[in-house]
């Protein structure tokens, strides 16, 4: 697979900088999976069965992760050298999707890890803000921005980021 660039950034790529070449990824190719890379990171993307998107990063300073993600947006395993991550939906993810300006809605996980037991569970919540050009290197196309909130059962925010979203990538 050749390294392209692409006009979008699933759920991690909003900080994904600069690809290697000049063809733009489209829903069309995207199929066959694409890579990005900035210096230090380099990211493959490759559609995988039940609507997921395998993603395999290698670091400059890091060991290699493997995460999958739920339509390209919701991750759902990750396992690297430093540990294995499970977040099991009590919910329908399916029914989140298609994503719209201004749609929101809260989904229940639970954390699966080898080494820890679950302390309860833990809520996603997803805000579509509205949509976004996003350009990168001579590719642009239009990607929703997405508020994702991760908190515990107290309420207690465990991780919060935005992502930029395009359902054409997943």
């Amino acid at each position: 697979m050749k390294p392209v660039t692409t006009c979008v950034a699933l759920a991690m790529l909003a900080l994904a900088g600069t690809a290697e070449a000049a063809d733009c990824v489209d829903a069309k190719s995207a199929k066959a999976g694409f890579v990005l890379e900035k210096p230090g990171i380099r990211s493959e993307f490759r559609p995988a069965p039940g609507g997921m998107v395998a993603v395999a990063n290698n670091y400059q300073s890091q060991s290699p992760q493997t995460q999958y993600l739920y339509a390209g947006l919701i991750e759902i395993f990750r396992d690297s050298d430093t540990g294995r991550l499970s977040m099991i939906p009590l919910g329908d993810l399916k029914k989140l999707f298609p994503l719209k300006a201004g749609a929101k809605s809260k989904t229940e996980f639970v954390r699966l890890s080898a080494k820890k037991a679950p302390k309860g569970t833990e809520t996603l919540a997803l805000s579509v803000k509205g949509k976004d050009t996003y350009k990168l290197g001579d590719c642009k196309c239009t990607v929703l921005t997405v508020k994702e909130t991760l908190t515990g059962d107290s309420g207690t925010v465990i991780d919060s980021f935005t992502a930029l979203y395009s359902p054409d990538l997943q």
